[in-house]
């Protein structure tokens, strides 16, 4: 099979197409052929061997943990996949190795679920890390009617899907912080967008009038938007971060996405339904995941950027 794979870490240029034996499936596995394999952080993160001292990394070393395709071959003891079935899911392993950015995926059970038929393959390739980000951290700190929710980098992969997850789950109001190019976007997606910056604390007070305060933060960016989160919220125990551990000693709660079925069954019906939507900026084949990379260190992205097979 073809496949991205880097024999070394660095800058995008390692990112090289090469030829790579077809991976075998275990008992318990799913062969997916791969149509689109969504582009993430961590990708960058994994690249440049910064996941090594927590996650073994060996080369030749395959990205990705997004992956939407076609279900080629199942394991003896496969229950919920069948040959022909479109596919989506998050697969991040405990070794990094076998990832997504290839023809053919080995794909655990657990971190699999069945493509809505509404949802083209670059759509739901780009769904699952992000979706389940959103879903799981919203949920840590009891997302719920009635709530008003703020998130920090609303416009990006998982900032866009969490506005929606919010509502979803019942919020009544969602601010979302954004760079001025990007508020009509939120604005589509049911957020109050507002500037980030200095005068967050003072702009979002402006925005919500009464004691300024809100019930949730979802912190996308860490930094200084963390650091100015226990002032915008009532109680810092509902601050979460998918970026920035610091936000353990402000008494909030730190959040990464495990791959959990039904989770993603959850997204699946979401999106399915129409409720949930993955804006996908732009798509690059796979013999272009260098560029891919260079427009995700931009740290421009409006929703998701998506490489398809």
């Amino acid at each position: 099979m073809k496949a991205i794979a880097q024999t070394e870490f660095g800058d995008a240029e390692v990112l090289v197409v090469r030829e790579l034996p077809d991976p075998p499936i275990a008992l318990d596995q799913v062969l997916v052929e791969v149509r689109a394999a969504g582009v993430n952080p961590v990708d960058r993160l994994v690249r440049m061997g910064y996941v090594a001292s927590s996650m073994p990394c060996h080369f030749p070393l395959v990205p990705g943990w997004d992956v939407a395709g076609v279900v080629r071959a199942v394991g003896p003891a496969v229950d919920g996949f069948a040959v022909g079935d479109e596919v989506f899911g998050y697969q991040r392993k405990d070794h990094v190795q076998n990832g997504t950015y290839a023809e053919l995926v080995a794909a655990t059970e657990r971190g699999l679920a069945h493509k809505p038929a509404s949802l083209s393959f670059e759509e739901a390739g780009g769904l699952a890390l992000t979706g389940l980000t959103a879903l799981q951290s919203l949920r840590k700190v009891g997302v719920s009617s009635g709530d008003t929710v703020l998130v920090h980098a609303a416009a990006g992969g998982v900032g866009h899907l969490a506005v929606q997850v919010a509502r979803i789950l019942g919020a009544a109001r969602v601010i979302g912080t954004a760079s001025p190019r990007n508020h009509d976007f939120l604005r589509s997606l049911g957020v109050e967008p507002v500037a980030y910056g200095d005068a967050l604390v003072d702009n979002v007070a402006e925005l919500l009038g009464g004691d300024g305060l809100v019930d949730v933060v979802f912190d996308c960016v860490g930094g200084a938007a963390l650091n100015d989160s226990p002032a915008l919220v009532r109680d810092p125990a509902r601050i979460v971060s998918i970026v920035d551990t610091n936000v353990l000693e402000l008494g909030g709660r730190y959040s990464y996405a495990k791959p959990v079925r039904e989770d993603l069954d959850w997204l699946a019906g979401q999106a399915g339904s129409g409720a949930l939507k993955v804006e996908v900026q732009q798509t690059f084949p796979l013999a272009q995941a260098a560029e891919a990379h260079r427009l995700l260190e931009g740290k421009h992205v409006r929703g998701k950027i998506v490489l398809t097979v």
